[in-house]
């Protein structure tokens, strides 16, 4: 079988992108499909200043919504990064593959690095390294599909890079993976800036909406998106983000066509009151499984620990071919 591995970092609550662009196509296609793996990827959650405490909390929550949106432990494996060694083990054969360049090129890096600077300060070294952690992520298990949005393709495609590399300096070692994406909703954005991706890590309340948000609060975030000049529904991602925003939601919610979508409706009223109700009732089971397994804490302990174990198992023996191609004595 095609194996898949993907991830989500706990850097703060997750959100209707997080649901819409990642998990619900990890529960519903990939556990079904492919050997599949998802990670709850703490280790980068230390790329910035941090609570330890918050992210033991939020990487908890992570993988509670993980099964909570319908992961089966049965069908993938659902683990901690932080319990499976092999990750830390194969990202410093990688930054040994790697090149500075090639770190200080990735996106990320360059508009946090650049925004810290701005303000007199500078970033953690880990911000610039962490695309080989990345790497090694995928690596490690000889991922064949890495589904990702748009914003980490880049990531994968350093994976590919330093795969090719390794190959061909040192033998043979790792697949070489590709990335996929959904067709509708890969990239969901803001509803109070449509031009910018619905982020977990923002501050910006109002235009997120969170997997765990009560229903009220949903239809008022909704309700108060930002559309655009004109009194059209029409689907233009360029010309009319906040409306094409709200049609892309939509039609992930209720598996319809965004720009078949908007012929249906003649004001932006009736488009934000029923892209509400959507996503309220897309969001009402997951929140209603979540709230069974956090009244059953040892279920979800369980599932980490069988999953790391699985984990490591199908990492460690990539990982010490690695060490043994790249030269190092054997233990």
């Amino acid at each position: 079988m095609t194996r898949v591995f993907s991830g989500v970092k706990p850097t703060g609550h997750l959100t209707l992108g997080n649901y819409l662009g990642a998990l619900r196509r990890w529960a519903e296609v990939d556990q079904h499909q492919a050997d599949a793996l998802f990670c709850v990827v703490d280790l980068h959650a230390l790329t910035v200043d941090h609570d330890p405490a918050r992210v033991r909390r939020l990487s908890r929550q992570a993988a509670t919504l993980l099964l909570a949106s319908g992961l089966d432990p049965r069908r993938c494996t659902v683990f901690v990064q932080s319990h499976v060694d092999e990750h830390a083990r194969l990202s410093y054969l990688l930054e040994c593959v790697a090149t500075d360049g090639e770190m200080r090129r990735m996106i990320q890096y360059k508009e946090k690095a650049a925004r810290e600077q701005r303000r007199g300060g500078s970033v953690r070294l880990s911000l610039l390294t962490y695309p080989a952690l990345m790497a090694a992520d995928i690596l490690a298990y000889d991922t064949d599909e890495v589904p990702v949005g748009e914003d980490q393709t880049q990531h994968v495609e350093l994976a590919r890079d330093l795969a090719v590399r390794f190959n061909h300096r040192y033998g043979h070692t790792f697949v070489v993976p590709r990335a996929t994406a959904p067709k509708v909703a890969a990239r969901v954005m803001n509803l109070q800036e449509p031009t910018s991706k619905m982020g977990k890590s923002d501050d910006s309340g109002p235009g997120i909406v969170y997997l765990l948000d009560e229903p009220e609060v949903v239809r008022k975030k909704v309700m108060r998106a930002v559309t655009d000049s004109g009194q059209d529904v029409v689907y233009d991602r360029e010309e009319r983000p906040g409306v094409a925003n709200l049609l892309e939601i939509l039609a992930a919610c209720e598996g319809g066509d965004p720009e078949a979508l908007s012929g249906a409706y003649t004001s932006y009223g009736a488009l934000k009151k029923d892209t509400a109700e959507a996503v309220v009732e897309a969001l009402r089971p997951v929140q209603e499984r979540h709230r069974e397994l956090c009244a059953d804490p040892g279920y979800v302990d369980g599932v980490l620990r069988a999953g790391a174990e699985k984990a490591r198992g199908m990492a460690r023996p990539t990982v010490d071919a690695a060490y043994r191609a790249i030269g190092l004595l054997p233990a």
